[in-house]
């Protein structure tokens, strides 16, 4: 059921302006949902045979067996684990600290990674932000499956957009909205469900002078401003393509587990013996016969030469080829033995480089929609608006780890030629991050060198 066909056309209290955004808005939802249902089963790895066959080789009785195939899922994984969203920093490369409260109190850096693997899953994620009592500004992220909006060429953002906050089960057990948010320029409405048919509106006003919306988006382009999803229709074929020649391989071993045998030259009571007693035959070492007394002819046994999946394996590392080449991962990434595998860490990181671009371009997209989040959540929390934010505060960055993630030998290495360069910077926590101390490590050295040069100066003050 499509979302139009159980929330009203037509919600009390709504201006006619919000209104005809809001149906806007649940038509573009209806004409993306299947779309991006198909997309989270290749996610998922649910493709029957009945989408991927040809109709020569599978039977028609096995048109519902599912083959398990994680390539959907490695394709938006392997990416989103290398764009590591880490905090913001301010223009001098220190901590914003009232930025850095907003992040802790919303789980920014935790919440980063499922709206980076939504982003990549359909295109796009949006993150909300709206006033809050408790913790100043609450941020939300949403994927498409529960929001969508409508983009503004002219001012290159979002123009309005909706996103569903809160569901409830009916009667026939599956979950249906009863509160979507409507974002606008100017408002926040608060739709609320009272019954079926019935719902309701309430206007929240606020002062940024647009939607408090941000879409992260992968790949876009002029013709799609919402971006492409890395599971888009070439992917997919090839998926299809895996699943396809999986389950020919697994018919193709089942015939070669059970080879095809022939006897000729038997009479009628000895053919319904071997019929009726097919295991026996198949697992027994000896079988007998006598003569045929009709033909006088003596029985001939013989098999038929044994099917071999090889054909098979050779055509999936075709496609796993095809597959990394068309993702940007490693052919290793995709499971399947190959014998143009890179066998040494330089050839890994050779053919890795593809990716480690693809999520240098993810993170540049993403950080800019982080700064516009990080901006506004300052915004809303201290009641100004965009333009009335200081320097500092307008010009935060969002800061990534490195997105070929070397080693923390390597990066040690780096780090210490660095410091032979460059003095004072052995002295700075971007070191110890590079020798491998997380940052919970680093407040502890902090601490105790701390404790320590007073430990010192009281041992001076003693012997004076």
């Amino acid at each position: 059921m499509e979302l139009s066909t159980y929330i009203p056309r037509r919600i009390d209290g709504l201006s006619d302006d919000a209104q005809a955004k809001f149906n806007n808005l649940l038509d573009v939802f209806d004409k993306h949902a299947s779309a991006n249902r198909k997309k989270e089963r290749y996610y998922e790895g649910r493709v029957t045979l009945g989408e991927v066959n040809l109709g020569i080789a599978l039977p028609e009785g096995m048109q519902g067996l599912e083959v398990g195939c994680a390539w959907g899922a490695k394709t938006v994984d392997v990416l989103a684990s290398r764009s590591m969203f880490d905090g913001y920093v301010s223009e001098d490369g220190t901590d914003v600290a009232e930025l850095a409260q907003i992040v802790r109190d919303n789980n920014l850096i935790a919440e980063y990674p499922k709206t980076c693997r939504d982003e990549l899953k359909l295109g796009a994620s949006f993150a909300t932000l709206s006033a809050d009592d408790k913790i100043g500004v609450k941020v939300k992220f949403h994927s498409e499956h529960t929001a969508a909006a409508v983009w503004d060429g002219e001012k290159s953002r979002i123009a309005y957009g909706m996103a569903i906050v809160a569901t409830e089960q009916d009667a026939n057990k599956q979950y249906r909205p009863s509160v979507i948010n409507l974002h606008t320029d100017t408002e926040i409405w608060v739709l609320r469900k009272l019954t079926d048919s019935k719902w309701t509106a309430t206007a929240h006003p606020h002062i940024m002078g647009e939607p408090l919306m941000v879409p992260l988006i992968y790949n876009p382009t002029s013709a799609k401003p919402f971006g492409q999803s890395r599971i888009k229709e070439p992917i997919r074929r090839l998926i299809q393509g895996y699943v396809r020649t999986v389950a020919n391989a697994t018919i193709g071993l089942e015939f070669s587990t059970a080879p095809q045998k022939y006897l000729l030259g038997v009479t009628d009571e000895q053919y319904d013996a071997v019929v009726n007693q097919k295991f026996r035959q198949y697992v027994g070492s000896l079988i007998t016969s006598t003569t045929n007394p009709e033909t006088g002819e003596k029985p001939s046994f013989g098999q038929l030469t044994q099917g071999t999946i090889e054909p098979h394996v050779s055509m999936l590392r075709m496609l796993a080829t095809q597959f990394s080449a068309a993702t940007g991962l490693t052919v290793t990434d995709t499971g399947v033995v190959n014998d143009a595998n890179p066998t040494s860490s330089d050839a890994i990181l050779a053919q890795s480089q593809t990716l480690v671009l693809l999520a240098e371009q993810l993170n540049a997209g993403n950080n800019e929609s982080l700064r516009k989040i990080g901006m506004m959540a300052i915004a809303i929390k201290n009641s100004t608006t965009l333009d009335e934010l200081t320097d500092e505060q307008k010009n935060i960055t969002a800061h990534f780890k490195n997105p070929a993630m070397p080693s923390v030998a390597a990066t040690a290495d780096a780090a210490v030629k660095i410091a032979g360069a460059r003095p004072g910077f052995g002295d700075t926590d971007t070191f110890l991050r590079m020798i491998g101390f997380s940052q919970a490590d680093i407040r502890l050295i902090k601490a105790e060198e701390t404790r320590a040069r007073g430990l010192d100066v009281l041992g001076g003050l003693e012997v004076e």
